[in-house]
């Protein structure tokens, strides 16, 4: 009596559906990750095949999308991923990610936030509005685990001179945040006026009684001085039912120079 031929049923209902998933080389070639970026550009390419392309490789029965879709959704996303270091990455334990794995994507994370703090040589970002201010400060919030305040000094044209400067960590209090701080650097750079910003790492933006406070008594300070305080922004994170940071100055909570 014949056999049927290898793969196939003898028991009338044809061949057996392949069970398991894909790899990748069983993939259409447009669908690999690699192959994707070479035709599409990265850009065109969804957050898991990118990530699976630093992965490189999954697991038995899990290939590397698949992998790389894992490891998205159990840290809630991209964002979350980029805030993770690479101790907390690597604590995951997700099967077919090991130590020089959880390596690689902390380095591919970090050179992405330093990439979005950098501007180009000799070329000054210019504040315009608190949204600029935002976009300066995302790249630095984004792993902060506590309240960190910075003043952001200003030329003539609204200029920023050099980073964000750091004054204080913990939690916002008038007792820590003294005027001779914020304003010092201020006097040695000649800035011609000064931003005040500081993070929420709840994500919630709403400013706190404290907030408004520190707030008074920083441009009070600043008048006594002669340099302008143009606003304070304070950055959390976006969603979708409220944005990611929020202008003292737009929503009339305090009064600036210029109001």
């Amino acid at each position: 009596m014949d056999r049927p031929p290898s793969g196939c049923s003898d028991n009338g209902k044809g061949a057996a559906y392949p069970a398991g998933p894909l790899t990748v080389r069983e993939m259409l070639p447009d669908l690999r990750p690699r192959e994707a970026l070479a035709l599409r550009g990265a850009e065109q390419l969804p957050d898991d095949a990118l990530l699976a392309i630093l992965l490189r490789s999954g697991r038995r029965g899990r290939n590397v999308v698949e992998l790389a879709r894992d490891v998205l959704q159990g840290f809630g996303g991209l964002q979350a991923l980029c805030r993770a270091s690479f101790e907390e990455i690597q604590s995951r334990r997700y099967p077919g990610l090991g130590r020089v794995k959880a390596m690689e994507i902390a380095a591919a994370m970090e050179l992405g936030r330093r990439a979005a703090a950098q501007t180009p040589a000799g070329e000054a970002p210019v504040v315009r509005d608190p949204e600029s201010v935002a976009q300066q400060l995302r790249p630095l919030v984004v792993k902060l685990q506590q309240e960190v305040f910075w003043a952001l000094l200003l030329d003539a044209r609204n200029r920023l001179i050099g980073r964000p400067l750091e004054i204080t960590r913990g939690l916002l209090d008038a007792s820590l945040v003294h005027p001779r701080e914020v304003f010092h650097m201020a006097i040695r750079h000649t800035a011609a006026a000064v931003i005040l910003a500081h993070n929420h790492p709840s994500g919630d933006p709403t400013p706190s009684a404290e907030d408004l406070r520190v707030t008074r008594q920083l441009v009070e300070a600043s008048r006594i001085l002669g340099i302008r305080v143009l606003d304070h922004v304070i950055v959390g994170r976006e969603t979708a039912s409220r944005p990611g940071h929020l202008s003292l100055r737009e929503k009339g909570l305090a009064t600036f120079d210029g109001s």
